[in-house]
């Protein structure tokens, strides 16, 4: 299985190749006034708009650090209803892959309540990667937020 690799601080973290549509540079996100913690705004993706979130923010609390290798990545999200909605995601070093079988992910024997997207670690040399589960990112209410159809004018 293929992962794409990130990182939040100093760790590693892997999401399934499978959950990512692109991985694009930087793009000019439209700030949205009194979003939740996390959500950046909006970006223009093919003439639609697209939720951004930071998942430094989500994670650490900082918001990522605009190197050259942070990357806006575009991942398939489930909505309330289960549809897949676009996501994008602010995330730092966004420009390596890895192929690992599901099976080398084992529990990291820690649980956390308040990061449910937490799943499983894989070891190798240069020392652990943690599998983020895409569809637990987002609380119900900042799904319900960003996936809200907007009320009629």
């Amino acid at each position: 299985m293929l992962f794409l690799l990130f990182q939040l601080g100093e760790d590693r973290y892997a999401l399934s190749a499978g959950d990512v549509v692109v991985v694009l540079p930087l793009l000019r996100i439209k700030q949205i006034p009194q979003s939740p913690p996390g959500v950046l705004g909006v970006c223009n993706y093919h003439g639609s708009p697209v939720p951004v979130i930071d998942l430094s923010v989500l994670a650490l609390g900082t918001p990522a650090r605009a190197r050259f290798s942070t990357r806006l990545v575009l991942v398939r999200y489930p909505d309330a209803a289960g549809a897949s909605r676009l996501l994008g995601l602010i995330a730092e070093k966004a420009t390596e892959t890895l192929r690992r079988n599901p099976t080398d992910f084992v529990p990291a024997g820690v649980a956390n309540d308040h990061a449910p997207y937490l799943g499983p670690v894989a070891a190798d040399a240069r020392g652990l990667v943690q599998w983020i589960h895409v569809e637990r990112l987002l609380p119900a209410a900042v799904r319900d937020v960003l996936f809200r159809e907007p009320l009629a004018v």
